[in-house]
């Protein structure tokens, strides 16, 4: 995992934990915002991870085929 996956991971635990005090101290209306960027980030992470298999998969050559 790079340092941008991890540094991204992180934030979107942190926007979790932070939402959560938010929902806490004043209501969900006002920590809204904060859990869809953490949505967001988790999504972008995803989507990073996904991109990176597939490139390795394109990179990686073909399943040898069996010589009988």
């Amino acid at each position: 995992m790079k340092l941008a996956d991890v540094l991204i991971l992180s934030l979107a635990l942190a926007l979790v934990i932070i939402g959560i005090h938010q929902t806490l101290t004043v209501g969900i209306g006002y920590s809204y915002t904060i859990f869809m960027f953490a949505v967001a980030l988790l999504f972008w992470f995803q989507y990073r991870k996904t991109k990176k298999a597939e490139e390795e998969e394109k990179s990686s050559p073909k399943s040898k085929k069996k010589k009988r």
